[in-house]
């Protein structure tokens, strides 16, 4: 527990290892076939995590792209040396609702092995880009689990305008094949789900509101929450995409020289660790 945490429950830490131009609100401005031509910023920006998280004493799991690790396996590798978990994010960051299950299985497949080829560490947890598993896919859940993956965290119990899932369950559980969902915490009031996970919804709006949501179920309930970021949040000095439409914008440059501070501030007032730990009992235990 970090010194002046108040939460006696461990939570999740994670990052969603990707860099600006993979992002979904920019997808319909940003060709795959330029991201090589594009400035990459994703390794300055995880080093710079890595080292608040080393200050911190924290250690989390980091949902990778494969397209990353290619490009930077030195990385890949100061993440696992750093006792940092090692997951999946995919390979290209393509929406698990824009695949063929073909497409899919083999897209997971590629990611997992270069992960751990690069790695040198198993391979045990997977997240799917946008949160794109849902009721119309939920055939997806098995090729997770047979490519070799123990979870996934890849269901949000909410309704956005770009993924949710807002009638899955709030806390983890197993899918229908056994397979352990873990989804992005959510805060149940007035009869609905509201997204307290992190995102833009922890950069739209006031830090303490994110803290009340985490205390709520880690007080509340007795549940550990499970937060997430990305590299490029915490990078107000990236390059401005052209062409992207007003709730692109809005939606991805939103405060971002607030993010990192904010996140000081999270690794301060609750405890945190990797999602294999946080949540081993569960993995252990066979459905």
């Amino acid at each position: 527990m970090q010194p002046g945490a108040s939460a006696t429950i461990v939570n999740a830490f994670t990052v969603d290892v990707e860099d600006y131009f993979q992002v979904a609100a920019f997808a319909d401005v940003i060709e795959r076939s330029s991201w090589d031509s594009r400035e990459c910023r994703v390794e300055a920006n995880v080093e710079r995590l890595l080292e608040l998280l080393a200050a911190r004493g924290v250690h989390a799991t980091f949902f990778t792209l494969g397209w990353i690790a290619e490009r930077y396996p030195a990385l890949v590798r100061r993440i696992v040396t750093g006792g940092h978990e090692l997951a999946n994010h995919g390979h290209e960051h393509r929406m698990v609702s824009e695949q063929t299950p073909e497409e899919f299985r083999a897209d997971l497949a590629r990611a997992k092995a270069t992960l751990e080829d690069i790695g040198g560490a198993a391979v045990k947890g997977y997240r799917a880009p946008s949160f794109s598993i849902g009721a119309q896919n939920m055939w997806a859940h098995d090729m997770v689990a047979e490519t070799g993956h123990r979870y996934s965290s890849s269901i949000y119990p909410v309704k956005t305008d770009l993924y949710g899932s807002p009638d899955a369950p709030r806390f983890a559980y197993r899918a229908a094949n056994g397979l352990l969902e873990i989804p992005p915490t959510s805060l149940r009031a007035f009869g609905r789900n509201f997204p307290a996970s992190g995102g833009g919804y922890f950069r739209l709006l006031p830090y303490q509101v994110s803290r009340r949501c985490f205390m709520h179920v880690n007080h509340a309930e007795s549940q550990p929450a499970m937060f997430y970021c990305h590299p490029w949040e915490i990078d107000p000095g990236q390059p401005r995409v052209a062409g992207a439409r007003l709730k692109s914008r809005l939606r991805h440059y939103l405060n971002l020289q607030r993010t990192f501070g904010r996140i000081e501030r999270l690794l301060t007032d609750f405890a945190w660790d990797r999602v294999d730990r946080v949540f081993g009992e569960q993995l252990g235990a066979r459905s």
